[in-house]
């Protein structure tokens, strides 16, 4: 009799650890709600507002000089007199070297001594002419004699001018390659001058953002050895996407007012595309596509609810929601893809 009572108390227990651990398998089990079996353990957030930037960051760029140009003579001779010194900023117009032009200053007082005779000569016949005592032929001669000499002036003026040097524009001059006494012709490359102020900037972003770059496009990049990020404006973008690189290319211009930035250097320029003050933000695990539609899965009464939304930016982490969703709401993070409508579930590390 009593072995028989030991038997049916072993029987038991055996029978109510089976049932136990069999209903005791799969992760996150509970009974009851949402508290209770079957309920799925999930993580959540609720739902807020923040500000929402997606921008283009790391581009590679290369500063470029405003303008530069290779410094020369326009004509042949013996360098006189240079007046720059190197690495120092010059002004447009600036007179900056000098080639021999002795032969054509003589030239030039002997065309000059002439022009006030051929001057009082082509007075006296129009005098003669109103009192028809010369004939009109002859004052015509007078006339074209004077201009000719005064056309012979100008060519030898321009010919002085073109053994001066002269900056084109506002700049910093180089290093000076070549001397006093020097000869120099056209070919002769007498320093390199620099416009720095503004600086451009060039690089190139893929060709699937044609229509976000575009000239006044604001764009921020920094430089090595510099804290501060810099400021500056698409003012040019290509006409065509690069065949080769599938890529467009854009330039844009940064004022550089102090001089601090100088030409050469390398730049990692961020475009800000769209920017949002209040925007409902999920990450991109929470989204789900069914049938073409967006879909994310909120927590309500201890169960999961499916709700299909309107996606408005995206990037590797983030879609902003621009329909569906309201502050407040109980986002599900986790085990999107177990979840269905009006599964039970616990919220675990809920933020």
């Amino acid at each position: 009799m009593a072995l028989g009572a030991i038997g049916i108390v072993i029987v038991g227990v055996v029978l109510y650890q089976l049932v136990w651990k069999k209903t005791d398998e799969g992760p996150g089990v509970m009974t009851g709600g949402s508290g209770g079996r079957n309920a799925l353990q999930v993580q959540g957030m609720i739902i807020g507002q923040q500000p929402l930037t997606f921008a283009l960051d790391n581009i590679t760029a290369t500063i470029t000089a405003d303008e530069e140009v290779n410094l020369a003579f326009e004509t042949s001779g013996k360098i006189t007199n240079i007046y720059f010194r190197e690495d120092t900023g010059v002004k447009k117009g600036e007179l900056l070297a000098k080639i021999n032009d002795e032969p054509l200053q003589a030239q030039l007082k002997k065309l000059e001594a002439q022009l006030k005779l051929s001057e009082d000569r082509l007075y006296r016949q129009r005098e003669l002419l109103e009192r028809d005592a010369v004939s009109r032929e002859a004052y015509e001669q007078a006339q074209t004699s004077l201009a000719m000499l005064q056309a012979d002036i100008e060519l030898v003026k321009a010919n002085i001018a073109q053994t001066e040097l002269r900056a084109p524009f506002d700049g910093v001059i180089g290093f000076r390659y070549v001397s006093e006494g020097a000869w120099a012709s056209p070919t002769t490359t007498v320093a390199r001058l620099t416009k720095i102020v503004p600086l451009k900037l060039n690089f190139s972003v893929s060709e699937k953002y044609v229509d976000a770059v575009r000239q006044g496009t604001k764009v921020t990049f920094t430089v090595d050895g510099y804290l501060d990020a810099f400021q500056a404006e698409v003012y040019a973008v290509s006409s065509e996407v690069d065949l080769s690189t599938r890529q467009l290319d854009v330039k844009a211009l940064y004022p550089n007012y102090r001089g601090q930035l100088m030409p050469g250097r390398y730049a990692a320029v961020s475009i800000t595309l769209y920017e949002q003050g209040n925007a409902i933000v999920v990450p991109s695990e929470a989204v789900v596509k069914e049938m073409g539609i967006d879909k994310v899965f909120v927590a309500r009464g201890g169960v999961a609810r499916g709700v299909n939304i309107e996606a408005g930016q995206r990037t590797d982490s983030q879609v902003e929601v621009i329909t569906g969703l309201m502050p407040g709401d109980t986002l599900i993070t986790t085990g999107t893809l177990q979840l269905r409508e009006g599964l039970p579930i616990k919220l675990q590390n809920l933020r």
